[in-house]
């Protein structure tokens, strides 16, 4: 994961007294996502502002034409923190993380929805996580004291069964209670020479199984509800998953 610039240099040990002086670098995918981007993006600056922490917030659009890239343009044009990236020809959500991890020269990079679904106002606790020695910090859904929602009992079947799948491939003393989530962050140099699949959704599980991590930290959230627009799991993103699982049990047997 080679940045296109110089990496950021930390100067002091912390920032605000407990969150970390090094810079965040915050990629928000999207598609189709003009309903809630710009809920998203005034929470986002909303909660990291008072930190006074470095922080560069990159929309990835996988060329939207729903008016979505038009609005964050817009607010870019008066917060320079906030870029705007498309791509063309190219779906995924793991695509387009790494593709805004590359523009970004934060030491800290981070992933987190557009739907709402992720509350903006949980990310000073993530990097205080990670001022604390963490090297990957997750917002949890399975965490003790987060909560779900209103998922009905299929879709709760159906993510538990996703979740219980991965635990042979975590490696032991290191295992997460939520290896699916898209709302975490993670330092720089711990995936700095990794590739990872392009396509799919799951990038958390591909660095719990592949990245030299040190330590972890999980912290609940409540998952939030789609305000507009539709959800991105289909039958498609499942067998991209399966694909995903597949490849790394493979890898998992190689090894031995």
């Amino acid at each position: 994961m080679p940045v296109e610039r110089a990496a950021a240099a930390a100067t002091s040990p912390t920032a605000g007294g407990d969150l970390p002086v090094e810079k965040l670098g915050l990629v928000i995918p999207t598609f189709r996502e003009a309903g809630n981007i710009g809920v998203v993006l005034d929470g986002v600056r909303a909660s990291l502002e008072p930190t006074g922490i470095c922080y560069e917030i990159l929309v990835v659009d996988d060329d939207s034409r729903d008016g979505t890239a038009e609005m964050v343009a817009a607010i870019a044009a008066i917060d320079p923190r906030v870029r705007l990236l498309v791509r063309q020809g190219r779906r995924g959500l793991s695509g387009a993380i790494q593709h805004g991890w590359r523009h970004s020269d934060a030491t800290i990079l981070g992933v987190m929805d557009a739907d709402l679904q992720h509350p903006p106002g949980l990310l000073p606790e993530m990097l205080r996580a990670m001022a604390a020695g963490s090297d990957l910090v997750i917002g949890s859904r399975y965490a003790p004291g987060s909560r779900v929602g209103r998922w009905n009992p299929v879709r709760r079947l159906a993510s538990a069964a996703a979740v219980w799948l991965t635990r042979p491939l975590q490696r032991r003393g290191m295992r997460v209670r939520d290896p699916l989530s898209g709302y975490f962050l993670v330092r720089r140099g711990i995936i700095e020479e990794m590739r990872f699949v392009e396509r799919g959704f799951k990038l958390l599980l591909e660095i719990l199984v592949r990245a030299p991590i040190g330590k972890t930290a999980e912290i609940p959230f409540e998952f939030g509800r789609r305000r507009s627009g539709a959800s991105k799991a289909t039958v498609r993103v499942a067998a991209e998953y399966a694909g995903l699982l597949a490849r790394l049990y493979a890898a998992l047997l190689v090894r031995g």
